[in-house]
């Protein structure tokens, strides 16, 4: 979501840290261009006003210019305020009540208050541990009851059960009875919606609350929406009182202005992200994150928790002790790649990575794909076990074998075999080493060391290009990537410790994707 205006800061900061002194000038300049930049992407422009000001008070102070990177502490200082701007400290959903502990969930009609709600209520019941009863309190769209009651159903939550003809506050009063009845943790009511706001809908609203008294309103807003989602925001906390805020379609290419705007307009801070359509595709919304994220400089924090959810630590743990004793088969590589998928994908990873927005262009001309991943899984499944063991009794009759059960061409089984001997030879060589071998030169690539998720001292982590490919050659990169990234991700660090199952390697070089 924050895509274009990412990369127009990155262009205007890059251009300030290049100097060894800023003048009031260079920063009142650049103050001009953030400004243009947040305007573009859709932020209110009160807010944009405010920010650039209070930017520009602290930028043109006596701390950063004696600092002695300048360019820098202005970028620190953008990003304090962005944080500021979004509301300092993450607010998770409180359940700090009697329970059944109620969440009303209201907004537009299509902002995805429905498939919002179960993924809340599968968040809570999977994460939490919380018995949730969840009940559809629309009965003008078609099928909506049905709607959540399916998606219940795919997720193991309780739904009420549908009875015709009760009126949204009817059911709003049975739901809490069943929930006190039934034991239950949380009760969600998912609300009805309009096209557009009007007095009826606002009415039925205040209805709703007056009889459910949630501890939890929570607006579903559609981050594509833009400025309307701010009008959207103010005009549902000055009728009902929301508590928060959940802006879905942010996996879209939305211009993040929203996102930026909301909290400032409201007061009310943003709880959730929802990122995709899947059921746990919902995050937390960490404001130091996401100024990180805008600002091109990762979100490993995120990344490591993601990993940490997903990822089968008995088999990670397995799969490390194989790989310390240089045991790497393809098996294991399989492996690697469907742990790669359960995070986000290649792409989802790389968008966390530190400095990567940087040559996002060259990783958009290497045809990168998540499909490419699935192309070498299905490879490797078409093999026998005794291959997948011993590759090197693959010969010329086996690979067409291969070949054909896979769909694919022996000349793309040719190379992850040899993908597999560099990443099988990479791994021995760094079991065989102390203190972290190549890993930690890989890590001193990416910009001095610290890989936390936060801020490094004096600003933004820099990638040199240089190192990166002089690392993936070391590693032996497989082609089909442009130069500047070396024939593969190798350059790029496996986390070491901190991604378990990644086993300290490196990110397999993987094959471009043939036009």
């Amino acid at each position: 979501m924050f895509d274009t205006l990412s990369e127009r800061l990155s262009g205007i900061f890059d251009k300030l840290t290049r100097r060894g002194a800023l003048s009031e000038a260079d920063v009142n300049e650049a103050m001009r261009e953030v400004r243009r930049a947040l305007i573009e992407a859709d932020v209110a422009l009160d807010v944009v006003r405010s920010f650039t000001d209070k930017v520009r008070a602290r930028a043109i102070g006596a701390d950063v210019i004696r600092s002695v990177t300048p360019g820098q502490m202005v970028v620190k200082i953008v990003h304090d305020q962005l944080v500021e701007m979004l509301g300092s400290e993450a607010q998770p959903i409180d359940l700090n009540a009697p329970a059944p502990v109620a969440i009303m969930m209201v907004g537009l009609q299509g902002s995805g208050k429905t498939t919002t709600s179960a993924k809340i209520a599968r968040r809570l019941t999977q994460q939490q541990k919380l018995k949730v009863l969840m009940a559809s309190l629309d009965v003008r769209r078609p099928a909506a009851q049905e709607q959540l009651r399916i998606l219940g159903q795919q997720n193991s939550i309780d739904t009420l059960p549908i009875v015709a003809g009760q009126s949204p506050t009817d059911i709003a009063t049975r739901a809490q009875q069943a929930a006190r009845l039934g034991g239950y943790d949380v009760v969600i009511l998912d609300t009805a919606g309009r096209t557009h706001i009007d007095e009826p809908l606002m009415m039925e609203m205040a209805d709703i609350k007056a009889i459910a008294k949630p501890h939890e309103i929570l607006l579903v807003a559609d981050s594509l929406t833009g400025q309307d989602a701010v009008n959207l925001a103010r005009s549902f906390d000055e009728r009902v009182g929301i508590t928060g805020i959940v802006l879905t379609r942010t996996d879209g290419d939305g211009r993040g202005g929203a996102a930026l705007s909301m909290r400032a307009v409201t007061g009310k801070p943003i709880k959730l992200l929802g990122t995709g359509e899947k059921s746990d595709a919902l995050e937390d919304f960490h404001p130091g994150r996401v100024a990180n994220r805008i600002l091109g400089m990762g979100d490993i924090v995120s990344l490591v928790e993601k990993a940490a959810q997903n990822i089968d630590m008995e088999q990670a743990a397995k799969a490390a002790e194989k790989m310390r004793k240089g045991i790497f088969d393809l098996d294991d590589l399989a492996d690697q790649f469907r742990q790669m998928e359960k995070i986000g994908g290649m792409s989802g990873m790389l968008g966390m990575m530190p400095g990567v927005g940087k040559i996002k262009k060259q990783m958009e001309g290497a045809n990168l794909d998540d499909g490419m991943m699935k192309r070498q899984i299905a490879i490797i499944s078409s093999m026998t076990k005794a291959e997948r063991r011993n590759p090197d009794i693959l010969k010329a009759s086996r690979k067409k074998r291969i070949a054909a059960g896979s769909g694919t061409k022996v000349e793309e089984i040719n190379r992850l075999l040899k993908m597999h001997r560099q990443m099988a030879d990479m791994m021995k060589a760094m079991g065989k080493q102390k203190g972290g071998g190549m890993l930690g030169k890989m890590m001193g690539a990416l910009g001095g060391g610290g890989m936390g998720g936060g801020m490094p001292p004096g600003g933004m982590p820099n990638i040199n290009p240089a190192e990166l490919e002089r690392l993936a050659k070391q590693m032996g990169g497989a082609g089909g990537m442009p130069k500047g990234l070396a024939g593969g991700l190798g350059g790029l660090p496996g986390l070491g410790n901190k991604l378990p199952g990644f086993g300290g390697g490196g990110f397999p070089g993987l094959p471009g994707k043939k036009k």
